[in-house]
C-alpha cells in the first residue's frame, strides 16, 4: 500500500504522487475538491445490497466534515469502518444509514413460552373437571337433560247425521312440573315448593298441600299438577312466571328466585258437548285422564282415542334449548264417530220425555225413535239426564244409558208378540170371537184385567185394542195341544223378537233381559208371560219389536253408528246390520191394522196418541214394577208404543216411564203424549206426508161388525 501523507507542519516529508500513467489520479485543488464533494453531495447515493455488509461495498466512501480526504487520518489512528465492523459512523448531515437484520430467536422463545403456558392453563382446567370437581359438575349437567314429554292425540269427534257436533275436541292444557327445578340446590332456598304451591293454588284449583307435595317429589323430573286446564288459565300462568322472571334478573343473586321456572304445560285437548245434556246418556263422557267413562265415549274409546306421540328436547334452567334439536314423534289423531241420530228429533224426545218425568215425579223415563226401514236409532233419550261437560254436578246412578242398561216387565206391550205367534200360527184371525170373563182361574190363581168388567164379547182384534190380559190368556193357550207345547211356541217368537237376546248396539252395560226356558217357567209364569209380567227387556229392545212389524215381519238389528272418518280422511260406512225374519209379511200387515184400532177405535186404550191426518198404530202398557233397590213389586211402569203411517210405517216410537207417582200411572195418560208429540214431530221433520188412504178398521166386539 502507499503510504499515507502526513500533515504540514510537523516535519513530515512529501512522497511523490505516482505519474498519470500508474493509475493514480493527481491531487485535485482544494476548490476542486470542495466543488466535488458539492457535486456529490447532490447526486443521490446507492444503498448497499441488502445482502452484504456495508464495509464490504467498493462503492461506500465515508467524508468527513472538515472536508479532508477519506483515505486521510491521523497516525495510528483506526478507521471508523474497522471500529464498526465495516459500517462505519452514520454521517451527522444527512448521510444514509445501512439497513440490519434482526436476531429472531428471542421472539422465538417468548411465543414458546406463551403457548405453554396456555396448554398448561388448559391441562389443569381439565384436570379440575374430570378429576377435582367432577361430581359438581355432573349436578350442574343434570339440568341441562333431554327430557321426553307426551303428545296426546287429538280425540274424535262425534256427530249426528247431518254432521253437527255432539261431542268435540277444544284446546286445553295439561300442567306440568320438573320437581328437580324446586330443590334447593337449583332455587337456593328450602321452601320453594311452598311458594309455588301458594302462587298456583287459585289458579288451578287446587289444595296448596297437594301441589307443594308433587313440587317436591324427589327421583323423577315430571309431575301432572292438573289437567286440562283453560289457555287463560295457562295465559295467567305463563304471565305470573314471566314477571317472576323479571324480578328475579333485577335482584341479587338468590335473593328473589322465580319459583315457578320450572312450570310447564302439554297441549291436552278438552272433550267439549256444545249441546250440554242432549244425548248424554248416548255418548257418555270422557274421564279426567282421557279414556272414555260411558257411553260411546267407552264403547269406540279405540277408535276415538289415536295414537299419542312424543316429543324429546333438552331443556336448561326449565327452558328449552332452542339449538339442541327436537326429536317428535307425531300424535295420530283418532277417528270421527257419525251417528245414526238426528239431533232435531234427539232434542225433540228429550224435552218430551224429561217434561213427562217432571210431571210425573217419575224415577226415569226414555224415548227411542228407530227408522223402521233401516234399523237406524234416530232418538235415544232419558231422564233425568246430566250434563257430560259438568261431571261434578251430576249424579253418579245417572251416567249410564238406561234405554239399554235398564232391564223392566213391560206389560201389555208385549202382547202384541203373543198376537203375532197366535196369527203366524194360524190358531186364530183377527175377528175370531173371544169370550173374556172379569177373572180367570189358572193354576193356583184367579186372574183379571185392569178394571173389573162384565164378560166381554169380544174379538181377538178386540182383546189388543182392549188389552185384555184375559183374552190374551185364552188365545195363547191356542198354541199348543198341551200348555207346556204351548209354552214352547210362545218362547221360540219371544227369541225371534230378540227378547233374552243383546240389541247389536253394544253399549257398556246393556241388559240383555231376562227370559227364562220355558221348562222353568213356574206356574203363575205361564199364563203371566203372554201378557207381559214375568219376562224382562230394555227400551231398545221394546221399540225393535215394533220395528219388527212395521218393516213387514223382518227384524233389522238396531244401530246408532252410520260410519267412520278415519285420520286420513276417508269415511267408512258402518257394516250393514243383521237381518231376520220373525213372522211373515201377511201377519205383519195384520197386526198393524190392529194396532191401528188401539188408537183409532173408541173402544181402544191408545186414542191419546192419535195425529190428525196420519194414521198411527200403537199399543199402551201397564205393568207392575220390579224396585231394582228391593226385589219386591213397587210401583208401575207406563209404556206406549207404535208407528206411522200405520198403512206405510216409516217411524217407530217407544216411550216408557218408571214409576210415576203423581196423577196417573196407565201407559194410555203417561206415555201417550209423549208418544204424540215425538211422532208428531219427527214426521214433520222428516218430511213424511200421510198416506191419504182411509183405514180399514177391524171390528172390536165379536159380532158388532166394524166398530167406530
Amino acid at each position: 500500500m502507499t503510504e499515507r501523507p502526513r500533515e504540514p507542519g510537523r516535519g513530515a516529508r512529501q512522497t511523490p504522487r505516482r505519474a498519470p500513467d500508474q493509475g493514480r489520479t493527481p491531487r485535485q485543488a482544494p476548490d476542486q475538491r470542495r466543488s466535488a464533494e458539492r457535486g456529490q453531495e447532490d447526486t443521490p447515493r446507492r444503498l448497499p445490497h441488502p445482502g452484504r455488509p456495508a464495509a464490504l461495498s467498493s462503492r461506500t466512501t465515508s467524508r468527513t466534515t472538515s472536508g479532508t480526504s477519506a483515505r486521510t487520518t491521523s497516525k495510528g489512528a483506526r478507521p471508523p469502518a474497522a471500529r464498526r465492523g465495516g459500517g462505519g459512523r452514520p454521517p451527522q448531515s444527512g448521510g444514509s444509514a445501512p439497513l440490519r437484520l434482526v436476531n429472531p430467536r428471542p421472539r422465538l422463545r417468548l411465543i414458546a413460552v406463551g403457548l405453554t403456558l396456555v396448554i398448561l392453563a388448559f391441562t389443569v382446567r381439565l384436570l379440575q373437571v374430570q378429576a377435582i370437581d367432577a361430581s359438581a359438575f355432573a349436578d350442574k349437567a343434570a339440568v341441562n337433560r333431554y327430557i321426553t314429554v307426551p303428545l296426546a292425540a287429538e280425540r274424535g269427534a262425534i256427530t249426528a247425521r247431518d254432521g253437527s257436533a255432539l261431542a268435540s275436541t277444544v284446546d286445553a292444557y295439561d300442567i306440568t312440573a320438573d320437581p328437580y327445578l324446586f330443590s334447593p340446590k337449583q332455587t337456593k332456598i328450602k321452601d320453594a315448593p311452598e311458594r309455588a304451591a301458594k302462587l298456583l293454588a287459585p289458579l288451578l284449583g287446587k289444595d296448596r298441600a297437594e301441589l307443594a307435595g308433587k313440587l317436591s317429589r324427589p327421583g323423577t323430573r315430571y309431575v301432572l299438577l292438573a289437567r286440562q286446564q283453560t289457555p287463560q288459565t295457562w295465559r295467567k300462568i305463563k304471565k305470573l312466571k314471566a314477571r317472576l322472571a323479571t324480578e328475579a334478573s333485577g335482584a341479587p343473586k338468590g335473593e328473589n328466585p322465580n319459583v315457578l321456572a320450572g312450570i310447564y304445560q302439554e297441549k291436552h285437548a278438552k272433550r267439549v258437548y256444545p249441546n250440554k245434556d242432549l244425548a248424554a246418556g248416548v255418548l257418555g263422557f270422557v274421564s279426567s285422564d282421557g279414556k272414555g267413562g260411558a257411553g260411546l265415549e267407552a264403547m269406540l274409546n279405540d277408535k276415538l282415542v289415536g295414537e299419542n306421540g312424543k316429543i324429546t328436547y333438552a331443556q336448561s334452567g326449565g327452558r328449552q334449548v332452542p339449538t339442541a334439536g327436537v326429536r317428535e314423534q307425531v300424535a295420530r289423531p283418532g277417528s270421527d264417530i257419525e251417528l245414526t241420530l238426528d239431533r232435531d228429533i234427539q232434542w225433540s224426545a228429550q224435552r218430551a220425555i224429561s217434561d213427562q218425568v217432571a210431571k210425573s215425579h217419575a224415577d226415569s223415563g226414555y224415548v227411542i225413535v228407530q227408522d223402521t226401514r233401516t234399523g237406524q236409532l234416530l232418538g235415544m233419550a232419558s231422564a233425568p239426564g246430566f250434563d257430560p261437560n259438568d261431571l261434578r254436578s251430576a249424579k253418579v246412578d245417572s251416567f249410564g244409558n238406561p234405554a239399554v242398561q235398564d232391564a223392566y216387565e213391560p206389560g201389555s206391550t208385549s202382547k202384541v208378540m203373543s198376537m203375532a205367534a197366535v196369527l203366524e200360527e194360524g190358531k186364530a184371525t183377527p175377528t175370531t170371537a173371544v169370550t173374556v170373563p172379569n177373572r180367570l182361574k189358572r193354576a193356583d190363581r184367579a186372574f183379571a184385567d185392569d178394571i173389573d168388567h162384565p164378560t166381554w164379547h169380544l174379538t181377538l182384534n178386540g182383546v189388543l185394542a182392549k188389552s185384555s190380559n184375559i183374552g190374551t190368556i185364552l188365545a195363547t193357550e191356542q198354541l199348543g195341544k198341551t200348555q207346556r207345547q204351548a209354552n214352547q211356541v210362545l218362547h221360540s217368537y219371544l227369541r225371534k223378537f230378540g227378547i233374552g237376546r243383546p240389541t247389536g248396539l253394544g253399549f257398556p252395560g246393556e241388559t240383555d233381559g231376562l227370559l227364562a226356558d220355558p221348562g222353568k217357567w213356574s206356574a203363575s209364569q205361564q199364563y203371566t208371560i203372554p201378557f207381559g209380567q214375568g219376562l224382562s227387556l230394555n227400551a231398545v229392545q221394546a221399540v225393535s219389536i215394533y220395528s219388527t212389524i212395521a218393516n213387514g215381519g223382518e227384524r233389522i238389528e238396531p244401530t246408532v253408528v252410520r260410519g267412520t272418518t278415519g285420520p286420513d280422511g276417508r269415511y267408512e260406512p258402518a257394516k250393514p246390520p243383521e237381518k231376520r225374519r220373525v213372522v211373515s209379511e201377511k201377519t205383519a200387515r195384520t197386526l198393524a191394522r190392529m194396532l191401528e184400532s188401539v188408537v183409532a177405535d173408541m173402544e181402544g186404550t191408545g186414542t191419546t196418541a192419535k195425529i190428525p191426518g196420519y194414521r198411527v198404530a200403537g199399543k199402551t202398557g201397564t205393568a207392575n214394577r220390579v224396585d231394582p233397590k228391593t226385589g219386591r213389586y213397587h210401583g208401575y211402569t207406563a209404556s206406549f208404543a207404535g208407528f206411522a203411517p200405520a198403512d206405510k210405517p216409516r217411524i217407530t216410537v217407544y216411550c216408557a216411564v218408571q214409576n210415576p207417582k203423581k196423577g196417573s200411572y196407565f201407559g194410555s195418560d203417561v206415555c201417550g203424549p209423549v208418544y204424540k208429540k215425538v211422532m208428531k214431530f219427527s214426521l214433520k221433520s222428516l218430511q213424511i206426508p200421510p198416506t191419504g188412504a182411509k183405514p180399514a178398521r177391524l171390528p172390536v166386539l165379536a159380532g158388532k161388525g166394524r166398530n167406530g
